[in-house]
């Protein structure tokens, strides 16, 4: 009480006694601390706790928020995880799918490359029978031309018909002479 005791001196001193606003008269302090004391009071029974309540509902709700925002990070990160797993997988699904078609491929090749072969060897084959079928049916036709050729020079050399015995020694002694196994050979061996 002495400091306010003092102000209105202070005041006073400084030529300022004449201003209401600064002139401090003990009464009007009393009943103003009355009223800031009853307003406080009232204050801290009706508002105050209301304002708590409000500052401690909006503490909870960032709290909240913060709690949802990390679980919500935390299965963001498990999805994530999840999703680099599955990518993995699916990386090492493909590969291995490329894998088999290439194996599957290569195995293809060369089952056509073994068919081929065998096509081409049944091929030279036929080809070999077809040859030797042709050259055994030129001997043939060669051997009858030669038989002709013989009885019409025989005929012409001596000059009257052969019997038909006659004929048929001069066609032997003919065929006899002529080495139709080398013709064969040399047919078959241009192939």
């Amino acid at each position: 009480m002495e400091l306010l005791s003092a102000i209105p001196s202070i005041a006073a001193e400084e030529g300022g006694g004449d201003n209401p606003l600064i002139s401090i008269e003990l009464g009007v302090m009393i009943w103003t601390l009355i009223a800031f004391g009853t307003t406080l009071y009232v204050l801290s029974k009706v508002a105050f706790p209301r304002i708590a309540d409000a500052l401690d509902r909006r503490r909870q709700a960032i709290e909240d928020s913060i709690e949802s925002a990390q679980r919500t990070k935390v299965e963001a990160d498990e999805l994530l995880d999840e999703y680099r797993a599955r990518l993995k997988e699916a990386r090492e699904q493909a590969e291995d799918i490329v894998s088999r078609a290439r194996k599957a491929a290569e195995s293809l090749e060369d089952e056509s490359k073994v068919q081929a072969t065998r096509q081409r060897e049944e091929l030279m084959a036929a080809a070999r029978r077809d040859i030797e079928a042709e050259t055994r049916r030129s001997l043939e036709e060669i051997r009858r031309e030669v038989a002709n050729l013989t009885i019409v020079a025989t005929e012409k050399v001596t000059r009257k018909a052969l019997t038909e015995e006659d004929q048929r020694r001069l066609v032997e002694e003919a065929l006899g002479e002529v080495d139709f196994s080398t013709l064969a050979k040399e047919g078959t061996g241009r192939s």
